[in-house]
């Protein structure tokens, strides 16, 4: 079973930063086209954390969890490899991404900016809809935010 490898940037090897970049523009640029600034100042700020999923010298999953202000934390940048797609990374992913949340920033309220049709996905991992459907370069997306359970 693969395990996450969680960084600062600035902890991040040379490698892992390549394989993080190239695999954001192979998914998020060319695969969905969309021309956006991909690589932002979220990658390098002191509370982003950045969660790798690796194996044999390649990035299978990415995400990164950050503090957008002083009450809400943000996933984002959530990807898998193709060739790892179907195969319940994404769970994976992303419940370390939730962990990584809980650890970090115990005290802020998740939310997320998900593209809309993953909606049922995210849902299954605790997260409601609070906005409706809109357009964000060129894409549908719908903001969502992780359900409290006492």
């Amino acid at each position: 079973m693969l395990e996450p490898v969680i960084k600062t940037f600035h902890e991040l090897s040379r490698d892992e930063i390549f394989m993080m970049f190239k695999a954001r523009v192979d998914v998020f640029v060319v695969e969905q086209a969309c021309a956006y600034p991909e690589i932002d100042d979220v990658d390098r700020a002191l509370n982003t954390r950045h969660i790798l999923f690796l194996e044999q010298g390649s990035l299978k999953a990415y995400a990164r969890c950050y503090l957008k202000n002083e009450s809400i934390a943000s996933i984002g940048r959530v990807l898998i490899a193709p060739d790892g797609r179907g195969s319940g990374l994404g769970y994976t992913l992303m419940n370390a991404a939730l962990a990584c949340c809980a650890q970090q920033f115990p005290s802020a309220q998740v939310q997320i900016a998900a593209q809309s049709y993953l909606q049922p996905f995210y849902g299954k991992l605790g997260f409601t809809a609070i906005s409706e459907v809109y357009l964000e370069d060129g894409i549908e997306h719908i903001d969502m935010q992780l359900v409290q359970t006492m």
